[in-house]
């Protein structure tokens, strides 16, 4: 029996070499490089993140402040110690910090959406300055995603929502009172 097990484990040591070996080869072959397999994998975790938040919006009804609030709801049920490992754009700016790089590239174009997609909304809004209100929804948007996986679902990132609603009351205060 030692010697089966022994020749078991030797045989399935080759198979996992010989698989990653296969799986880099095909992987390569598909992407060319690590960049543009980042790249391809940040484009997409990104499709998946605006499909999460614009459901989120829609789900909200008409009102644009509903909509902000409900973007942040979506993300802070994301955050699960279990699954959340930090904004995958964050890390992709980390590991490719050349601005020439595809998955860099990608990275900042979904960063740029949230901005666009939150000042969308507050334009809707009755505030002074919409561009300001969707930069310190965003600070706070991106606050929420960077304590959430540092310190999980009950640490600062909890206060994302409630954060962003005293933002939202005091640059556009609804037209009926709070």
């Amino acid at each position: 029996m030692p010697v089966a097990r022994s020749t078991l484990s030797a045989s399935s040591s080759i198979c996992r070499v010989i698989l990653s070996a296969t799986l880099t080869a095909t992987l390569y072959r598909l992407f060319g490089s690590k960049d543009e397999l980042v790249a391809a994998y940040v484009e997409h975790t990104d499709q998946d993140f605006r499909e999460l938040l614009a459901a989120a919006a829609a789900a909200a009804g008409p009102s644009p402040r509903d909509q902000i609030l409900a973007i942040f709801d979506a993300v802070c049920q994301q955050i699960d110690p279990e699954r959340f490992r930090g904004c995958p754009m964050m890390m992709t700016l980390a590991e490719f910090p050349d601005p020439g790089l595809p998955a860099h590239r990608n990275a900042v174009a979904g960063k740029s959406w949230i901005r666009q997609c939150i000042g969308e909304l507050t334009s809707q809004l009755s505030a002074d300055d919409p561009a300001e209100l969707a930069d310190h929804l965003t600070l706070v948007f991106e606050g929420l995603l960077a304590t959430g996986q540092a310190l999980g679902p009950d640490g600062p990132a909890k206060q994302a929502r409630r954060l962003a609603e005293t933002i939202l009351a005091t640059a556009a205060p609804r037209p009926n009172g709070p």
